[in-house]
């Protein structure tokens, strides 16, 4: 990234920022300049003096709670929030299959982890006149996969319309409220997934993202996204540079979404 983003102490809150996108966008917000606190299922005995971590259930509101404490008592404040955390673990089966529990679990994952620390965290954003949010969504929300995906599909589209309603909201307070929608992104996750669907399939790696590619109909780019281009575009949006954008959605899916 251009090294004119003005994030230099600047003080970001990173949920899920340990592995795939979330880690990509704490390493570029840092390489800015930026500081930060992330969450991470197990805090690191060293880490790098801009760079605190919180181990927190954000699924929870208690787990909120703590990391939004933790964030403004290491940062003396927070001008971007970046919510990375989300992710499914409903059974495959279609919509017979997921029952309450299952439900809930995917709306506080992928919903309310965004709600909590937003209303968290918000106030003292809004005081200081300025800041940025920035929702990760996803392509689910407009592309949902029957089969497997109901749940979260319409978590994400719930988050994307809050998103809105919320930019519109606290814009005209000085705070910008954006969404980043990926698709398929090719993080270590990804990776283990892929090779095991070649295994499966007796192909090889190339062949397993084919297949992967072929379940969501095709990615005219011809591939998946680097959690480093996710973290390139996040870093622009949270930046000055991109100072008269708010309530918009950024997809980066490599053309996957057919639609206008």
């Amino acid at each position: 990234m251009s090294p004119d983003l003005d994030l230099q102490g600047r003080r970001a809150l990173v949920t899920g920022g340990t592995q795939g996108v979330g880690a990509a966008i704490v390493e570029v917000l840092r390489e800015a300049g930026a500081r930060i606190v992330t969450t991470a299922r197990s805090v690191p005995e060293i880490s790098p003096p801009d760079l605190r971590y919180i181990a927190a259930d954000i699924a929870t509101a208690e787990g909120c709670a703590k990391v939004a404490s933790f964030a403004l008592e290491q940062l003396g404040g927070v001008d971007i929030v970046v919510n990375v955390v989300g992710g499914s673990t409903a059974p495959t089966g279609g919509f017979s299959v997921l029952d309450d529990d299952v439900w809930m679990r995917e709306l506080n994952l992928n919903l309310m982890t965004a709600v909590r620390l937003d209303r968290a965290l918000l106030p003292s954003m809004i005081a200081q006149g300025s800041g940025v949010v920035v929702h990760v969504t996803s392509i689910q929300g407009r592309l949902p996969l029957p089969e497997s995906t109901t749940a979260y599909a319409a978590a994400k589209a719930a988050l994307s319309t809050y998103s809105k309603s919320l930019s519109k909201e606290v814009s005209p307070k000085g705070v910008r409220v954006v969404r980043v929608s990926p698709g398929w992104v090719e993080t270590a996750a990804a990776v283990a997934l892929t090779e095991r669907l070649a295994e499966q399939a007796g192909t090889d790696y190339a062949g397993g993202k084919q297949i992967i590619m072929n379940s969501l109909g095709g990615i005219p780019l011809g591939r998946p996204a680097k959690p480093r281009e996710v973290a390139d575009l996040v870093a622009f949006l949270v930046s000055s540079r991109a100072g008269a954008i708010t309530g918009s959605e950024f997809v980066i899916d490599g053309g996957t979404v057919p639609t206008v």
